[in-house]
């Protein structure tokens, strides 16, 4: 899809933060019946988090780690993003998060946000691969940050954009980019 007749290709993705700690993330697990699963779990609340965007047609991704929330670090992403893609005229869909909507935020040319409605997780499809990362680090007990992120890393490593596509490709967004790029 052109934007406004520029030779810009457009690309519809979705932005999310998650947080990712020490403390372990306990899961289902098949035992026999009357049988506790067994697994180490860690109490310590260390953490950091991982700012992410997806794009659902493609399943394209970009993630980084920062620290903490806020518009600086938000500030960050949005200028990293924005280089790894400077071709093309990013639409990214958000939640209303205070530092997106940050008053010293300085949205690059290339990047315009869609803010969904307030307290609807749901309608990101980001989340669902924020659950599905989890999920794959459940029962994972981690004794330090840099222990966590090699896992983290393995993770994302693993997931092949296929996988990606199919997760947050909901078939509304498919068939809405389908329409308007037809």
């Amino acid at each position: 899809m052109r934007y406004l007749g520029t030779d810009k290709q457009v690309r519809y993705w979705c932005q999310d933060e998650s947080r990712l700690g020490l403390k372990t993330l306990t899961g289902r697990t098949i035992t026999l019946k009357g049988v506790k699963p067994f697994g180490i779990v860690g109490w310590q609340r260390k953490n950091f988090y991982l700012y992410g965007v997806v794009e659902p047609a493609t399943g394209d991704s970009f993630f980084w780690e920062f620290s903490h929330l806020d518009g600086i670090c938000f500030q960050d992403f949005l200028d990293l993003f924005s280089k790894m893609h400077p071709n093309s005229l990013n639409l990214i869909q958000m939640d209303n998060g205070s530092f997106h909507k940050s008053l010293d935020l300085r949205w690059p040319d290339n990047v315009i946000p869609i803010f969904q409605p307030a307290n609807s997780p749901e309608l990101n499809p980001i989340e669902r691969l924020w659950e599905y990362i989890k999920y794959s680090l459940s029962w994972e007990h981690c004794t330090s940050l840099d222990d966590l992120r090699k896992k983290l890393k393995n993770a994302l490593d693993s997931i092949l954009p296929e996988t990606i596509a199919s997760i947050c490709g909901w078939d509304y967004i498919i068939s809405a980019l389908l329409s308007a790029t037809s």
